[in-house]
């Protein structure tokens, strides 16, 4: 199959996701409780083109721009977060996980891997992106585990503290943190950035992540893993979006310093820095709308990832097999070298 044909029946299949896909993948979870089907391999199943230069749409994609946050439903083509191709193998059972931006995106991708490894999985994300995040409550719920929807702006301190209270009280307790929430706007100049663009972005993506961390580390114990999203912007910026990759070069070190600070509780703090990945993001302000239908192009594998590609790494490390890895940066940028 052709590369052009394997985006657009990708993209036929994922159009699905909205109005047919709990029903899919609850019929599929009962044939494997059943035993009416082999228990398939863990991870993500691929399509029987396993080339990863091919495999996932490429470049280019159609013109299109959304208001700030940007909904996946609105994205063409639908970016892939596991619905249909995770599989789980129980790395995570028993465990209790409060993810940031769990709506859409990286976040959305880990939070159907982690309950489909066994956890019970709280979400935040904002008001507006609800209709996304019923989506993900609705799978979570689907693979028997608890889904915890919390919506509220973590720009808020306030509301920070009450997100983990309110996590920890309705799990039962909290052993995997993930702060992944993010905001991005695209300036061609450093002119452009206005001081409440840089406050918006800074509180996002920092600001956040520092409140959050503080709330939830009470809760935490021996074993308990936190994970950061960084960013290929953290040692590697693109010019356009000057604020963003400064933020993704402080949580890089904040990851570092924290983990050092936790080792001896028995608390991992890792970080992933993905490359350019299809989320809503992008054409909601994230990048200069001409230069989106070529979003990751300029990679070696010439495409965006999808967050299902991130995924596995949520799942490692927040699972006990990367026991001896803290104070990491794990980079998922296509080629591009790493961190």
């Amino acid at each position: 199959m052709k590369p052009e044909d394997t985006s657009t029946s990708r993209r036929d299949v994922l159009l699905g996701v909205t109005t047919g896909l709990v029903t899919a993948v609850g019929a599929h979870t009962f044939a494997q409780e059943s035993g009416t089907s082999p228990r398939p391999k863990p991870g993500v199943t691929h399509p029987a083109d396993p080339n990863p230069a091919t495999e996932y749409p490429r470049p280019p994609f159609p013109k299109q721009q959304q208001p700030w946050p940007g909904l996946v439903s609105k994205m063409d083509p639908l970016p892939d977060h596991g619905e249909m191709s995770y599989r789980g193998s129980g790395r995570l059972v028993g465990r209790k996980a409060l993810l940031t931006g769990g709506d859409s995106g990286i976040g959305r991708a880990a939070a159907i891997a982690y309950a489909r490894e066994g956890a019970d999985v709280a979400i935040n994300y904002l008001p507006a992106e609800e209709s996304d995040a019923r989506e993900v409550i609705a799978l979570i719920r689907k693979e028997g585990r608890k889904g915890v929807a919390l919506p509220g702006d973590i720009r808020d301190e306030a509301f920070c503290r009450k997100l983990v209270a309110d996590a920890v009280d309705q799990l039962g307790g909290l052993d995997i943190l993930v702060n992944n929430a993010a905001r991005q706007i695209a300036q061609p100049s450093i002119l452009q950035i206005t001081t409440e663009q840089f406050d918006t972005t800074y509180k996002t993506n920092v600001y956040a992540m520092f409140w959050i961390t503080k709330a939830a580390l009470p809760h935490l114990s021996a074993g308990s893993a936190i994970i950061n999203t960084a960013s290929v912007n953290a040692y590697d910026p693109s010019a356009d979006i000057l604020d963003y990759a400064s933020t993704k070069g402080a949580i890089a070190i904040f990851t570092k310093a924290l983990a050092k600070q936790l080792a001896k509780e028995g608390i991992r703090v890792n970080a992933v820095a993905p490359g350019p990945v299809w989320t809503p993001l992008q054409p909601s302000g994230g990048q200069d709308p001409a230069k989106l239908p070529n979003f990751g192009a300029d990679t070696p594998l010439g495409r965006p990832g999808q967050p299902v590609e991130l995924a596995p790494l949520y799942v490692l490390l927040a699972s006990h097999e990367s026991s001896y890895s803290t104070g990491q940066v794990f980079g998922a940028v296509g080629g591009r070298g790493g961190p």
